[in-house]
């Protein structure tokens, strides 16, 4: 077993396998509106808050709600979670 900084590597405790679980566990499969699928394009390909809403002519507040409400619709985490569910579901081109 390998040690790193925060403890041993390949033996960790079940809350660390809990997590990584819950990490790798399918968003929830949910019908969206073609401007959240417009939402998610933006977010794979990396663009920031301002950059879409500069695109989008929104807020950058507005983009912000606009991607909580997709972070919670899907069940994600956080954007990076949105992205990868984007890139499985064909919705990142």
């Amino acid at each position: 077993m390998t040690e790193s900084a925060n403890g041993p590597i390949g033996g960790g405790d079940e809350g660390e396998a809990s997590r990584l679980a819950d990490a790798t566990a399918p968003l929830a499969r949910v019908t969206l509106t073609p401007r959240e699928r417009q939402f998610l394009v933006l977010l794979t390909a990396g663009y920031t808050n301002e950059e879409i809403g500069a695109l989008l002519h929104l807020g950058t507040q507005t983009v912000k709600n606009r991607v909580s409400v997709l972070i919670d619709k899907l069940g994600a985490k956080n954007r990076v979670q949105l992205a990868v569910y984007a890139v499985k579901n064909g919705l990142s081109e």
